[in-house]
């Protein structure tokens, strides 16, 4: 698909991604229309009159190379994102993080945007997506009833508005003399589930700290019913000492081959990826804090030290199931002159959204100048991202912050204790290499 140069894109959303895409097809010679809804209407969870707003933290997430978070912050560093600009800029004293001073951000992007002399910023609500023209759709995880209506129309059943996410570990960080393989009943493939089995002091132990974990409080704004599907396994146990043994728990089926019996319970773990480098644990989607998530799930058998590359949480988040909906360079598969960017496409966190959104811009610019958009190798931290959003199982989908489980194997045999250092190594050297062809 051509857009005629004299023709703007258009980008919907001021936020990280919003503003990245915006940016990127600017710097490009592409003329672009940026729309935004604040000041004029905000959504509850929005503040501040500018674009590109931190809402819940002004942390960045982790700056060093052994941190997947800290080479994707690097990748975009170095492919000169107006993003990681405003956050150097704005940096403010935070450890071995990379915080900023939230004002000062979007104060930083917001001037940006106004004085490019490519980009046009319209103020007010976009109720329905433009019928032609090169669109990004960057509406982030609140997006407004009357747009999210007209998403709906163009994605079908594929829009989802709560966001009901469990844990997923690292098959590294695994206790395998604990944990064996097994479907119930024999069906499948035999390696279809990892089983946690727990006999019943184990099992009670866990039913107690879950009962008496710290809670993360819902805003206003994300308050609701839970449907039984998606009720926090916290919520489950306080229902009874057995309900979670005949839910999510359940040990029917299974036979533990150490004992030769069934286990008093079990927690199920699901591969989340084809590599099965990282698995979910099924059905645990929670509202625990972080820090209580850790602890109490560590007690399980066989996740002593496990590494969390995602941590459950149950909140507001529109988004779309990218992997049935999208190709590998964001566009929509049934109509390609739509892109999407940032958390709606099931990317997770302030610099995961940045990314899509750099990305989203690249191809809408090549797209623009009658060209195809080059793919960032899997190899980078960018590349491993969009591939998990757009090419993960369907089926089970989730949004996901960048990790190094999402990361092609290196060659050959490498210590554990330098494999995410070696993996950042190999990324930045891809990078480059994706550079001199962008």
């Amino acid at each position: 698909m051509t857009v005629r140069e004299t023709d703007a894109a258009i980008v919907i959303g001021g936020g990280l991604a919003g503003c990245e895409a915006a940016w990127q097809l600017a710097q490009r010679g592409i003329p672009v229309v940026l729309c935004e809804m604040k000041p004029t209407r905000y959504s509850p969870a929005h503040h501040l009159p500018g674009l590109a707003e931190l809402v819940c933290s002004n942390s960045l997430r982790g700056a060093d190379l052994s941190n997947a978070v800290g080479l994707l912050k690097e990748e975009l560093r170095r492919c000169g994102t107006l993003f990681m600009e405003a956050a150097d800029a704005t940096r403010v004293p935070a450890g071995g993080a990379l915080a900023v001073d939230r004002e000062l951000f979007s104060a930083y992007i917001t001037g940006k945007i106004l004085h490019h002399p490519l980009i046009t910023l319209n103020y007010g609500e976009v109720t329905s997506l433009p019928a032609d023209g090169l669109v990004i759709v960057a509406s982030g995880p609140l997006t407004s009833d009357a747009l999210a209506a007209s998403l709906s129309r163009l994605v079908g059943d594929h829009l989802y508005f709560y966001d009901a996410i469990a844990p997923i570990v690292t098959a590294e960080s695994l206790d395998m003399t604990k944990i064996f393989a097994a479907s119930r009943y024999g069906k499948g493939d035999g390696d279809d589930y990892l089983n946690c089995p727990l006999d019943e002091d184990d099992y009670r132990r866990f039913i107690a700290e879950l009962r008496a974990g710290e809670k993360v409080p819902a805003r206003d704004f994300e308050k609701m019913v839970h449907f039984e599907g998606c009720m926090p396994v916290e919520e489950l146990a306080e229902r009874g000492d057995d309900t979670l043994r005949f839910g999510p728990m359940k040990p029917v089926g299974l036979v533990d081959p150490a004992t030769g019996r069934e286990p008093h319970a079990v927690i199920q773990l699901r591969a989340e990826n084809c590599e099965k480098t990282l698995y979910n644990l099924v059905g645990f989607q929670t509202k625990l804090t972080y820090g209580e998530q850790r602890r109490i799930f560590r007690m399980i058998p066989g996740l002593e030290q496990a590494e969390f590359a995602r941590l459950g949480s149950l909140h507001r988040n529109t988004f779309i199931n990218a992997p049935s909906l999208l190709t590998a360079t964001q566009q929509l598969k049934s109509d390609r002159r739509f892109i999407f960017a940032g958390q709606i496409t099931g990317v997770e966190g302030y610099v995961e959204s940045a990314a899509s959104g750099f990305l989203a811009g690249l191809a809408a610019a090549a797209l623009a100048g009658g060209g195809e958009p080059v793919l960032p190798p899997p190899e980078t931290a960018l590349g491993a991202l969009i591939h998990h959003i757009t090419s993960t199982d369907a089926k089970h989908f989730q949004p996901m912050n960048v990790n190094y489980g999402l990361f092609p194997e290196l060659a050959g045999r490498v210590k554990k204790k330098d494999r995410k250092l070696k993996l950042a190594e190999r990324a930045l050297e891809a990078l480059e290499e994706w550079k001199a062809k962008t």
